[in-house]
């Protein structure tokens, strides 16, 4: 297995990287769509939907989006029927949790920036991948912005109390290589998540991987 250059950080994204978060999300936009008599989605609309935080999710899932009358109340739905129901089915990608051991073994410091949800976030890294030391999700706090705004990973790395000096965003979207390259950080894209290659290709990717091995 060719593994890439090693980095001393490695900054992960979430949704499409770490986790197959698909069918929860999808379970739980359907049941608050369901809940206010509104249409449902397939899961390939849902994957399609996903990447931007869970706000604009709903929007994308909601008739109408935001100017829906009823879209805040759906929302409102979304987020606590997902807080109950996030590790339902959710489980890391093959190999996953053995790659962060890996990079933990050698030394490494490793952090998960996300649009989701910050509460979501952090349960889901403390309960799959407690060997990572900083989990950040949407944040409240003025000023930070969420991905692709370089905010969140700036935060991280201040963290975790390092440069950006040696350390590689790694992420499955179109908004993962844009918060990279907002960042200042080379990126490497996975191709196991919710973005196919030709898709990461005409956005921009140009480092990927296929199995977690070659992290």
């Amino acid at each position: 297995m060719c593994r890439l250059l090693t980095y001393d950080t490695y900054i992960f994204d979430l949704d499409g990287t770490l986790l197959d978060t698909l069918h929860d999300l999808a379970a739980s936009v359907n049941y608050a769509l369901r809940q206010h008599h509104m249409p449902e989605h397939s899961i390939d609309d849902v994957r399609r939907f996903v990447g931007n935080g869970v706000r604009l999710l709903m929007e994308r899932a909601v008739p109408g989006g935001a100017d829906n009358p009823e879209f805040e109340a759906a929302f409102a739905t979304f987020r606590q029927h997902y807080m109950q129901h996030s590790t339902d089915t959710t489980r890391p990608y093959d190999g996953m949790v053995e790659a962060i051991h890996r990079l933990k073994l050698r030394g490494c410091r490793l952090a998960v920036v996300s649009n989701k949800m910050m509460a979501a976030t952090q349960e889901l890294v403390r309960h799959f991948f407690p060997e990572i030391e900083v989990a950040i999700g949407e944040h409240e706090s003025a000023g930070i912005r969420k991905k692709p705004a370089p905010d969140t990973v700036f935060e991280a790395l201040r963290q975790l109390g390092v440069s950006k000096d040696g350390a590689v965003y790694v992420g499955d979207s179109d908004v993962d290589i844009q918060t990279a390259r907002n960042s200042g950080l080379p990126c490497i894209s996975v191709l196991w998540g919710f973005r196919d290659k030709a898709f990461l290709t005409a956005h921009g990717a140009t480092t990927f991987v296929s199995d977690p091995r070659q992290l």
